[in-house]
């Protein structure tokens, strides 16, 4: 499974450097900046000594919604602090989750957010699977560059593994179903319950392939049975 690094609107070139630097001494290659330029700056290559290849290879995106078109299972990390998300997985808990994913999808990203606000709402809502980092100290905080390492060190396991065999029929099956329910919800007029919106949103990417497929198949009559 192809895992690529995000880094929403960092403002420091120097986290951005050390970033990349974190990625490549755990394997990691792919990064991808949504909304900032701060990479082109010098700093950020001082900081990323012997990483400069990934600087190099930089995808750059207006928004996070363009940078995850392609991606089949997004992670975001947050503080627990954001009242309206429940579930969090801590690092060591999505390595098996991202090692069973790798069966049927080939695109996972790992999205990071401002370093002086993190990720907005909004954004948090485009994520298959919210994760943090569990703190002892008192004061919880951890810089961009920090983060990444944390990460690309938990989950660099999952990079040395060989591709797994993917039938293309199970590609985005899961950003499908989640299309599917919201659709359905709306038919059945219940799509402003914001609490069942927010728990089939929040659960939906803990599903594993034959718990995914299955759904898909209720879902499949509900809606046959809502039309005849």
């Amino acid at each position: 499974m192809r895992i690529t690094i995000i880094l929403v609107a960092p403002a420091r070139a120097e986290n951005i450097g050390a970033a990349a630097r974190a990625m490549k001494t755990m394997g990691f290659s792919q990064l991808r900046i949504v909304d900032s330029q701060a990479h082109l700056e010098p700093a950020t290559r001082w900081v990323a000594h012997g990483s400069c290849d990934i600087i190099d290879n930089i995808a750059v995106f207006p928004t996070l919604a363009d940078a995850i078109q392609d991606v089949d299972f997004t992670i975001a990390t947050t503080a627990r602090s954001r009242a309206k998300f429940h579930y969090y997985a801590t690092p060591a808990e999505l390595v098996p989750l991202l090692d069973e994913k790798a069966g049927w999808m080939n695109h996972a990203a790992l999205v990071f957010g401002r370093e002086d606000s993190g990720l907005t709402n909004e954004e948090l809502a485009l994520a298959d699977v919210l994760t943090d980092v569990p703190m002892v100290a008192d004061y919880p905080s951890l810089n961009l560059g920090q983060a990444v390492m944390v990460y690309c060190y938990q989950l660099a396991g999952l990079m040395q593994q060989p591709a797994k065999n993917i039938d293309v029929s199970d590609e985005f099956q899961l950003q499908a179903l989640r299309s599917r329910l919201m659709q359905l919800l709306m038919t059945l007029d219940v799509a402003d319950d914001q609490k069942l919106v927010d728990w089939l949103q929040q659960r939906l990417g803990l599903l594993g392939q034959r718990d995914t497929a299955m759904l898909h198949r209720l879902v499949h009559d509900i809606e046959k049975n809502i039309t005849e």
